[in-house]
């Protein structure tokens, strides 16, 4: 007698509640819960309801912007190229241009919020690197981060309004600061620091802290920079398969078809 009696208290409680205004805020719902009772007719006790649906079939908009690793400024966007490699755990923040055949490895951060970084065909920029952009380079050269064709970025380098023009090798754990420009045909040892506004001239090899002029390049070494370059992107195709697509061309797509007035 007891349990059925609780039972009929527990169903009539459960008729007559309702979703507040606070836990809708909460939950991000605009329209109240229909909640659902299973009952079974051959017990003497119904059951707990498990499930609580909405009244209509409209998914929940959650936003993941805190979540997402590709992230827009304003109107800045990252545009990645369709068969660019970038690692799932890279930061792309603002005016970041990832150009065909490159790759940005593990736990890269590339922030463009002050000026344009661009990572330029065939190039790659390796585990840890940190690129960024001031409002203004001291020598009156670009302030944006330009790293052209050909290009490795040795593992846990900064780099910093510079530019590096094609076919350029720099080390491991090196500094670029601003306004510096190394020429096609360098290679910075690793461990490096250039100070701002120094240039590497090309065809030569420096190194040290402030880097200073080492020798100069052999022909067969310089021959060995673009090789390297193929090198690292031939193993970043093997990496396509675990990982979705990064590419951002399907907003150009986008544009196109209203453009032409074709739905999308």
């Amino acid at each position: 007698m007891a349990t059925s009696l609780a039972a009929r208290l527990t169903r009539k409680t459960l008729k007559s509640a309702t979703i507040g205004p606070l836990t809708q805020s909460i939950f991000g719902l605009t329209r109240p819960f229909s909640t659902a009772v299973a009952t079974d007719s051959s017990s003497s006790s119904s059951k707990i309801p498990t499930t609580i649906t909405r009244d209509n079939d409209e998914r929940l908009k959650w936003d993941y912007r805190g979540q997402r690793q590709v992230i827009p400024l304003g109107q800045w966007l990252p545009t990645i190229a369709v068969d660019a490699y970038v690692a799932p755990n890279v930061v792309l923040a603002g005016q970041v241009t990832v150009c065909d055949g490159s790759s940005v490895w593990s736990g890269s951060v590339l922030r463009g919020d002050l000026n344009k970084i661009t990572v330029g065909f065939c190039s790659n920029v390796q585990e840890r690197c940190v690129l960024h952009a001031a409002w203004s380079s001291p020598t009156g050269l670009p302030a944006e981060t330009l790293i052209e064709r050909f290009v490795t970025i040795g593992a846990y380098s900064l780099l910093r309004s510079c530019t590096i023009e094609p076919e350029c090798i720099i080390g491991q754990h090196s500094i670029l600061m601003e306004g510096s420009l190394v020429e096609t045909h360098s290679i910075l040892e690793a461990g490096s620091v250039l100070p701002p506004g120094r240039r590497i001239p090309s065809g030569e090899l420096w190194a040290g802290n402030p880097a200073r002029y080492v020798r100069t390049l052999t022909h067969e070494e310089i021959l060995e920079i673009p090789k390297l370059a193929v090198a690292i992107n031939d193993l970043s195709k093997t990496h396509f398969s675990e990982f979705l697509p990064y590419s951002t061309v399907y907003l150009e797509v986008e544009k196109l078809k209203k453009t032409f007035g074709i739905p999308i």
